[in-house]
């Protein structure tokens, strides 16, 4: 018999381990996503929606009056949808309008039981005017698919032996019983929300930081690593406005807490990150340059980022805990920004490679800084006071919704995304039900109900939908299928069904696909109670949902479509403006110095947001049929270019908020107004489509000729030599014309681009 050499084990044991443990982390990180689902809001708020909606129709039925649990229950369901993250304040009247239109369309979809040439019109006429609410913004969107959902469930529905009135009455009360245990819930659990975004953005932020190292030295990726800088800045940006509103939202009549206060500490410090990380983002070429030249920094720089990501990792899973914090110290002894700073030495370098690098490692200590002031604020929460916030400041950053009456007299008509979406659902609902009628269908509503779901404003999120939906409901109906035969018992399927809306409601925002699957399942056991022959309801189901979906993505494509290229000369321009206006706040306080300015800050945020919306429009568009992705190339560039002028303030900002600067130039004022005509020029050229550019500087006009004579000579002497004042004004120097030549040159850059771009219908 031959014997295995012990060595020749060796591969197969290693293999065996590499899978085992491959193994262990899966099923260790399933298990904490499914911790962190259970704790999430999104499921407690689930949570409380299945209770609203159980605890009437189960009282109801202990009672013997069913009709009554179930208007409560359908009324609580109906206002649920605007229960979304946010202040509770903006939740509670986005509940009681939800109740109210629901019962309002209760009433009114009661007595549409006429002949169909006269309920066609009118459900046309509702869908439209329930659907237009919407130029009021998100939560808006929300209450009118609570009153759609009224609507429409209106022809299936029977008050029994309640009058219509009393119904639409009793639907009102089921959505004050919803706001009574959101109020309940909130109450019990106030800190929840605030600590879930904190985790998310802390997370959010650490993916920011590694993208950023990533970027460091030459990258064969590098597109795809700027594209998702871009969509994580975007992510963070919509976190950043959440995180507003709950944190400034939701102070007492009697002043904010200390907790209050430090989380909106621990927020401006996260806001401070992003602006950090982004900055120096653009001008990659001239750091690969330098680190081909030094290629012993890209490890201590990747070091920086990827250390710092670590730590904010392990600060979202620890969430407010303090024991899980990681300790200051292995951070300091890990990073030694000291060492590196003290590694740069003046004599290797040429005087643009020392001050670039210089610059970088001071970014990275004010990153570290804002690091350790967020454990810090987390660490002593229950000893450590801060000074108050002013309320009044603070609330100048919360973006208000525009509430205007007159704002539904401009939107109507067809130059209106919203107006247009709003023709397409209303002719899509009737077009709906007509077919329900005509052909021999068990339910025509679930047709409806599957067009009011899937269609939204934009064709790439109605097509996602559609599939996601029809994928959803065949997965659904194929389990639900195997489970009836499995199960006869009516309680099950009752427990099952609750379990299944539960789920639903909590991953409706997050995974439409899965939660299409489990509002088939909790549809197909409701159906099982009450309808024996249950394999006929879950095939109508199927083929209700197919022909739904079937006629949503038809209407999006070629009734009224609305497509982004369109738009996207609107948003251009609104990003460019936006940073137009940042700009002009960094040169006026770099200017006059003194105390920073509140608008500043505000213009800081708008600029982060507008950039944000324009990479969102790009993806849209992107998403969108080829022959309707009009200048995509054009407009790539634009995002590019605005990301990359963004960053390139980020970096003004930061130097000058944290040093004390020197006095401003005639030429630096000069530059200035060159970089602001060239974006009033490109703001102007993209809403009139046409311009002349033959006003533009030629190189001759150059504004940098004279400083680069400046730096030629100092490249001769002895940096070395120089006292740390004169080296910290020769830094300056450095980076603010060196970001005012890279502001010079995108400006440019994007007038010519603008000029070139096609809008238009």
């Amino acid at each position: 018999m031959l014997c295995m050499r012990p060595n020749a084990l060796e591969p197969i044991l290693s293999i065996n381990r590499s899978t085992l443990r491959t193994g262990s982390r899966r099923i260790h990180e399933t298990v904490q996503e499914l911790l962190q689902f259970l704790k999430s809001t999104s499921f407690t708020r689930a949570l409380v929606v299945g209770l609203a909606v159980t605890i009437p129709i189960v009282a109801g039925l202990l009672l013997g009056v069913l009709d009554i649990g179930l208007a409560l229950g359908f009324g609580a369901f109906w206002s649920s949808p605007s229960d979304i993250s946010g202040s509770f304040k903006h939740k509670k009247y986005g509940i009681l309008i939800s109740a109210a239109l629901a019962m309002v369309v209760a009433f009114i979809g009661g007595h549409l039981h006429y002949e169909t040439w006269l309920s066609l019109p009118i459900l046309g006429v509702l869908s439209f005017s329930i659907a237009y609410l919407s130029v009021y913004g998100f939560r808006a969107t929300l209450i009118s698919f609570s009153g759609l959902l009224a609507l429409i469930l209106s022809f299936a529905l029977d008050p029994g032996d309640l009058e219509i009135h009393q119904y639409a009455l009793l639907i009102g009360v089921g959505g004050l019983w919803y706001l009574l245990l959101a109020k309940i819930w909130y109450r019990v659990n106030a800190k929840a929300e605030i600590e879930e975004f904190l985790s998310q953005t802390y997370a959010l932020t650490a993916d920011l930081l590694e993208t950023r190292g990533k970027l460091v030295g030459q990258q064969v990726d590098r597109e795809k690593l700027q594209s998702k800088l871009l969509n994580l800045q975007s992510a963070l940006t919509e976190n950043h406005e959440t995180l507003r509103e709950l944190l400034i939202l939701s102070r007492k009549p009697s002043g904010w807490t200390n907790y209050q206060n430090k989380r909106l500490l621990i927020f401006v410090q996260l806001i401070d990150m992003l602006e950090t990380a982004i900055a120096n983002s653009g001008d990659h070429d001239r750091m690969d340059a330098l680190l081909r030249s030094h290629p012993r920094y890209i490890k201590a720089f990747q070091g920086l980022f990827f250390e710092m990501s670590r730590h904010l990792r392990r600060i979202s899973e620890a969430a407010s805990g303090k024991r899980m914090l990681p300790n200051n110290d292995e951070l300091q002894q890990y990073l030694e920004i000291d060492q590196v700073k003290r590694s740069l030495r003046a004599e290797d370098l040429a005087h643009d490679e020392y001050f670039l690098l210089r610059n970088l490692i001071e970014y990275q200590e004010k990153q570290f800084d804002k690091l350790k002031k967020i454990k810090l604020l987390l660490g002593e929460a229950d000893t450590l006071k801060v000074e108050p916030i002013d309320h009044k400041y603070a609330q100048r950053f919360i973006t208000t919704q525009n509430l205007d009456p007159r704002l539904l007299v401009r939107n109507f008509g067809l130059r209106s995304s919203i107006f247009r979406h709003s023709m397409r659902l209303s002719v899509t609902v009737m077009v709906g039900y007509a077919l329900g009628l005509l052909f021999p269908f068990q339910n025509p509503y679930w047709i409806l109900l599957t067009i009011i779901v899937i269609m939204r404003p934009s064709y790439g999120l109605t097509k996602r939908r559609a599939k996601d939906r029809m994928l959803g409901t065949l997965i659904g109906g194929s389990i639900a299928t195997a489970a009836v035969f499995l199960i006869g018992d009516p309680n099950v399927y009752a427990a099952l069904s609750i379990a299944s809306l539960v789920i639903s409601v909590s991953m409706l925002q997050k995974n439409f696909r899965a939660a299409s699957i489990f509002i088939t399942l909790a549809v197909v056991f409701l159906y099982a109670i009450i309808e024996p022959d249950i394999l006929t309801g879950i095939k109508f189901r199927i083929i209700d949902t197919l022909v739904g979906a079937a006629l949503a993505y038809a209407a999006m494509r070629w009734l009224l479509p609305t497509w982004e290229f369109v738009e996207i000369n609107g948003s251009v321009g609104k990003s460019v403006k936006a940073n137009q206006y940042f700009f002009r706040k960094i040169t006026e306080f770099y200017t006059k110095k003194g105390d920073l300015p509140t608008a500043y800050n505000i213009a800081r945020k708008e600029a982060f947001l507008a950039t944000s919306n324009l990479n969102l429009a790009f993806q849209r568009m992107a998403q969108e049929p080829k022959s309707k992705q009009r200048n995509i190339d054009i407009v790539y560039e634009l995002v590019i270019l605005n990301h990359a002028f963004l960053a390139s303030l980020a970096s003004l900002s930061i130097y000058i908020q944290h040093y004390t600067t020197t006095e401003a130039s005639e030429q630096f004022r000069s530059t200035t107004d060159k970089i602001d005509q060239n974006l009033d020029r490109a703001i102007h050229c993209l809403k009139q489509n046409n311009f002349d550019l033959t006003n533009r500087p030629s190189p001759n006009e150059s504004p940098f000729e004279q400083q680069q004579l400046v730096f030629k000579h100092l490249e001769l002497s002895d940096l070395a030599s120089k006292d740390q004042g004169t080296i910290r004004d020769l830094q300056e120097a450095h980076l603010v014309w060196e970001q005012m030549q890279w502001l010079y040159s995108i400006s440019g850059k994007m007038l010519k681009l603008a000029a070139s771009v096609k809008g238009g219908r």
